[in-house]
């Protein structure tokens, strides 16, 4: 897929210039240098690293923009970490303009859910329903900065908050849109 991928881009490097962060998903983050020569540690959001080490390449952010930058090799360091060799980027100074800069790839090169498993992103806009409580309202959000993630869901101009908790979570139907939830009661009440 990414070779497809390069391939159109290098057809229409336009797209290059036109890519946008609500077409991608964040991938990591440089988080250190690791050699004199250019190479480069980046973390990495995924419970699965293994499935990024053959990439050819990705958008790094810089000055709120995406730039496609392309690997000339890449191996997984400490299991967790992605060690990474960028063209272009030869030496310490190089290195140091990306310290800290937040890696992205185009969406469509997410691995596909089923199930109950969903990515935040993808939900929005589903319609929330409790098994007891009937419709809730539509999912506007996921709010994953706290210790627990938390369904932002907008009912008629109020927001109810809902833990995100995989035992509420009964079905996610992908062609109804909708997210089926069985949340202790009283808790939907709170917010009306």
């Amino acid at each position: 897929r990414l070779k497809k991928w390069l391939k159109k881009l290098q057809k229409k490097k336009s797209k290059f210039l036109t890519m946008q962060k609500e077409d991608c998903f964040y991938l990591g983050k440089v988080v250190k240098k690791y050699s004199f020569k250019g190479e480069l540690l980046v973390k990495l959001d995924t419970d699965d690293p293994e499935i990024y080490t053959k990439m050819e390449s990705v958008f790094i952010e810089q000055n709120k923009s995406l730039i496609p930058f392309f690997i000339e090799r890449s191996s997984l360091h400490k299991s967790t970490l992605l060690r990474v060799k960028f063209e272009d980027v030869t030496n310490e100074e190089d290195a140091d303009s990306l310290l800290k800069c937040e890696l992205y790839l185009p969406l469509e090169f997410l691995p596909q859910l089923t199930g109950n498993k969903f990515y935040y992103h993808e939900i929005l806009g589903f319609e929330a329903e409790d098994l007891s409580f009937g419709k809730i309202g539509i999912i506007k959000g996921v709010n994953d900065s706290t210790n627990q993630a938390i369904f932002e869901i907008d009912r008629d101009g109020s927001e109810i908050l809902i833990p995100l908790i995989d035992d509420f979570i009964k079905t996610v139907d992908r062609e109804q849109k909708k997210i089926i939830l069985d949340v202790p009661e009283g808790l939907i009440d709170i917010y009306l």
